[in-house]
């Protein structure tokens, strides 16, 4: 009855959209990091490891959806 099509499509840009999202977390973790180890005092070096862990990995997973977006596409 209805068209797989405009699904397939709104998954398609959903998932892009998704992974720029990803990708801005990202950025804006590590933004913070540095503004903080800029004007505060960063003595903990585990908080340090966990924000560059936790922004590899959403970073990753951005650019995963957007790369398999991309192949899709084409």
């Amino acid at each position: 009855m209805y068209s797989t099509k405009p699904q397939k499509f709104f998954y398609w840009l959903m998932k892009k959209e998704f992974g720029k999202w990803l990708m801005d977390i990202a950025k804006y973790m590590v933004t913070a990091l540095l503004l903080s180890s800029t004007f505060g005092n960063m003595n903990n070096p585990l908080i340090v490891a966990c924000v560059v862990v936790a922004s590899a990995s959403t970073l990753g997973a951005g650019l995963w959806l957007i790369g398999n977006t991309e192949k899709k596409e084409s």
